[in-house]
């Protein structure tokens, strides 16, 4: 179950292996596995129990990676032949218990052959022979995803509202919400109470939240369409100040490789730096928003530094009122990096997470916690 790795940049190359080192040619090997299918139930509509039993109903094989967070799914296929599936479900639920404490399966040196024989393995058990691959169009038209029953989401995008954990009640800002997955996860969370203010600048794409939103149930959200920097500088003069924040900034992209194949045709160092100055920007605005007492999470799917650590030691250095907090992650991740080039950041940087695809097998991830004390 491979694929063939997408063309990669010169520089593009060079800058990872500056950034990885000996993990270098564990992340080509990943690239060429396909990204697990995953999907997070929509608990304003549905409990993950029952959920599951309806998609087991249909034959599909489902998996709960995360022991604390059972609405997080993947999908492995479905059984070729119904008729084996209360058999098959017997054996599983059996083992559910065990299953569903761990995190996916830890990827060592040589990531896309442990993917391969994993896969392997698990076809040759005597009920893997009956998995197959869903069908084209499956996934997305299937009546559960229509009603909003689940959102189709990758598993490293449903880490920064688990890291915000919006609260019922709270006023909570997503500041550049399309096309919806954090916008309906954050309101999940908050059990369609208080208030979510989900901005957009893109028109097509703010047609594409409210689509989602209304989909899945959502009824505490007010979309609105601005600038992120423009719209922050408004709402302070109205003194409107959140208790929560998700910065889910534009960025590079340089972690959906596996998923985008088109990612690194796009790539361009220049629109790395024009990134890095519009995400300083955005942060900047939406801190003088933010409550004493209130949290932001910053985050990309990018790997860059200059979008990443450089944001954070940015936030560090310019506003003594931001603390940077500890995270814990349900996959593994490694910490953010103290230098990049010629820049050094502060110290603090470190409790940022940096997710790698051949380390936590999902797509690639950068995520930091603050706090503002005063």
């Amino acid at each position: 179950m491979t694929r063939q790795t997408p063309e990669l940049k010169p520089l593009f190359v060079e800058r990872m292996k500056e950034l990885l080192g000996e993990d270098f040619e564990s992340y080509l090997e990943i690239l060429e596995v396909p990204p697990v299918r995953s999907f997070r139930c929509n608990t304003l509509k549905i409990t993950p129990e029952n959920l599951k039993k309806r998609l087991e109903n249909n034959g599909w094989k489902i998996n709960q990676p995360w022991e604390n967070y059972p609405e997080v799914m993947v999908v492995e296929g479905k059984y070729a032949d119904k008729s084996d599936i209360n058999e098959n479900n017997n054996k599983e639920n059996s083992n559910n218990d065990k299953q569903s404490s761990k995190v996916l399966p830890t990827l060592t040196s040589s990531p896309a052959k442990n993917m391969t024989k994993s896969v392997l393995n698990h076809q040759s058990t005597s009920d893997s022979k009956r998995i197959i691959d869903l069908s084209p169009g499956e996934f997305g038209n299937s009546l559960e995803h229509l009603l909003g029953y689940y959102y189709i989401q990758e598993l490293a995008s449903m880490l920064p509202v688990l890291v915000l954990k919006p609260e019922k009640n709270q006023l909570v800002l997503d500041l550049c919400a399309a096309p919806g997955s954090k916008t309906t996860q954050i309101s999940a969370f908050m059990e369609n109470t208080g208030t979510i203010i989900a901005n957009e600048i893109s028109l097509g794409r703010l047609r594409i939240l409210a689509t989602n939103l209304e989909r899945c149930g959502v009824s505490n959200v007010i979309i609105t369409k601005k600038e992120g920097s423009a719209f922050c500088k408004r709402l302070e003069k109205e003194n409107v100040q959140f208790d929560k924040i998700l910065l889910d900034a534009p960025c590079s992209g340089e972690g959906t490789i596996r998923s985008t194949p088109k990612t690194p045709v796009m790539w361009n160092i220049n629109t790395v730096n024009l990134l890095s100055n519009m995400q300083k920007n955005l942060v900047s605005s939406a801190i003088s928003i933010l409550k004493k007492g209130g949290e932001l999470v910053y985050s990309t799917c990018t790997h860059a530094p200059e979008e990443n650590e450089e944001i954070v030691g940015f936030i560090l250095k310019n506003f003594p009122n931001m603390k940077i907090e500890k995270i814990l992650l349900p996959i593994q991740s490694r910490q953010g990096i103290p230098s990049w080039k010629e820049k050094e950041y502060l110290e603090d940087v470190k409790f940022a997470c940096r997710v790698y695809p051949h380390v936590a097998n999902t797509e690639g991830f950068f995520i930091a916690k603050f706090k503002k004390i005063k």
